[in-house]
């Protein structure tokens, strides 16, 4: 018995998604990178006294797709 390849785990290539697809694609790239630009930012012009923990842990954590950033600023940053 020969099985087929499952074609709902294959990734598509860029060609193969539709024009939506593109679109939501492109939007969601852009809100990570704006969010972790603006969350690096921030870490980079804010006081070490004004942050909880250490800079540097930050900065790796933001990298982190949307979850860091959004950490970053519910969690990082001292009010």
């Amino acid at each position: 018995m020969t099985r087929t390849p499952d074609r709902s785990c294959r990734t598509k290539r860029w060609d193969e998604l539709t024009d939506a697809q593109r679109t939501a694609l492109l939007v969601l790239a852009s809100v990570q990178v704006s969010l972790a630009v603006t969350a690096w930012t921030d870490l980079a012009l804010r006081p070490a006294a004004q942050v909880n923990g250490r800079k540097a842990a930050w900065a790796a954590v933001i990298a982190v797709n949307f979850v860091g950033p959004v950490l970053y600023f519910t969690r990082g940053v001292r009010r």
